[in-house]
């Protein structure tokens, strides 16, 4: 992990003697020092929060916060840890915007940005981060797309900028090699590296685990929510929704096959209980393959029984199709200082920080430098740290917020039918009858 060197601190009647010192001049007479920059500069109260996966996490932010302090440029900050997980955290930032008990700065989801944006709640601060040298273009494309978008019309406008990502992340296989290697399953790893890592292989190794891997064991697991089931959408060739983000497709041929596909993993008896959390089966050595995000890397460094690594997903009909996952930090509409606050979002997304912050193994950098991807992949264990690379630069598909509709109620509405369909309540042929209807009724692109 990269700290910051700490400031020297002298002994309050050292500070004075020199202080004094410097105030007398040789003839015996009394001037005013010229102050430094530091000292001229108003110092600016400013709040900020971020929502992390647990403790340490939130000791690391509330150390930047205080290194931010320490730096003397004109910043005085209190860091407050969100709750960690699910809408009560967006909820809560909502109830307190209106309120005005809101933070300066905040950082939320990447799908939650038109719906702040569009509710009057976050600032659009360009020409803060213009006077600032912020540059959108030093991070990625696929946060930023998102992030400089006309409200009123939904498209590209680079005289709008909503937020700066704090990180990116993508999908990969968490991997229980040992688990793998007990079964005679093929590795996928190595798989992948010869250009064989397919959906059939996929159930291939998945259905092996489960058979040979012992009592309980399952070949896969994955959380049901839209990202996990989507990947297998994106990768059949199908997606949410048309290229204009105006019009429901889960409907399509594409992405009924590919949640067929993902259905028929259950179906099977190879995947970890739809609806059931599967990273504590893994970490107890019990699944063989699990599909997460970069931020179930701090959990996975605490196993100690087993080896473990990382593999890219599968390959379907479609090429590449892994999420990029991001989230951004934003400004409260209504803070007193937008400048502060600007100034606030440059140094959390500083090259230094995030560094510090990739260190502890739960994001990637959002710059889309070399050097901020080489110093990401030293960031082990796991020991395939690429895997999460490729998934970032392989025609990934961005999370991104719906700014002509409402993405809470299109998330809502395809997750309950999709919820329909894995507890069999409805068969495939239902679902695809009824999926896009569902997601019209609620209101998902009014």
């Amino acid at each position: 992990m990269r700290i910051r060197k700490s400031l020297v601190v002298l002994p309050l009647g050292t500070a004075l003697l020199l202080s004094a010192c410097a105030s007398t001049s040789g003839s015996g007479s009394s001037t005013s020092a010229t102050p430094t920059a530091s000292e001229s500069q108003a110092t600016v109260e400013l709040r900020w929060r971020t929502r992390p996966d647990n403790q340490a996490e939130a000791d690391v932010y509330k150390g930047i916060s205080d290194q931010i302090t320490a730096k003397n440029i004109g910043l005085k900050l209190t860091y407050e840890a969100g709750n960690s997980e699910g809408s009560p955290y967006q909820d809560k930032l909502k109830t307190e915007l209106s309120a005005g008990t809101a933070p300066d700065v905040f950082w939320i989801p990447g799908t939650d940005v038109a719906d702040f944006a569009k509710a009057g709640l976050i600032l659009n601060f360009a020409d803060q981060a213009s006077a600032a040298g912020l540059n959108p273009a030093d991070f990625y494309e696929g946060p930023m797309s998102s992030l400089q978008v006309n409200p009123t019309t939904g498209q590209p406008d680079t005289t709008y900028l909503w937020g700066i990502p704090r990180d990116v992340s993508t999908f990969a296989l968490y991997l229980n090699l040992d688990l793998i290697d007990k079964a005679g399953a093929e590795n996928p790893i190595e798989l992948a590296k010869n250009g064989q890592w397919t959906w059939d292989k996929f159930q291939e190794v998945a259905q092996t685990i489960t058979d040979k891997g012992g009592s309980g064991v399952k070949g896969f697991g994955a959380n049901s929510w839209w990202a996990n089931y989507g990947y297998f959408i994106n990768s059949a060739g199908g997606g949410f929704w048309n290229a204009e983000k105006t019009q429901c497709t889960l409907n399509s041929e594409q992405s009924v096959a590919g949640m067929e596909f993902f259905k028929g993993l259950y179906d099977s008896g190879v995947a970890v209980k739809f609806g059931e959390d599967s990273e504590p089966p893994f970490k107890a050595g019990k699944v063989g393959m699990f599909m997460n995000g970069r931020w179930a890397t701090p959990g996975s460094r605490e196993i100690k029984d087993f080896n473990w690594d990382v593999a890219p997903l599968p390959t379907g009909a479609a090429p590449g199709k892994n999420w990029q996952f991001w989230g951004a930090y934003v400004v409260n509409a209504k803070t007193k200082d937008p400048a502060a606050a600007v100034k606030l979002v440059q140094e959390l997304t500083s090259v230094e920080v995030q560094n510090e912050i990739s260190s502890l193994g739960a994001n990637i950098p959002s710059r889309k430098s070399q050097e901020a991807i080489d110093a990401f992949l030293t960031y082990t264990p796991p020991s395939n740290n690429q895997a999460f690379v490729d998934g970032i630069q392989n025609d990934p598909v961005a999370e991104g917020p719906l700014w002509q509709g409402n993405w809470p109620a299109f998330d809502k509405a395809s997750n309950d039918t999709i919820n329909s369909l894995m507890n069999d309540q409805i068969t495939i042929d239902e679902y695809q009858s009824t999926i896009c209807q569902n997601v019209d009724k609620a209101g998902a692109f009014e």
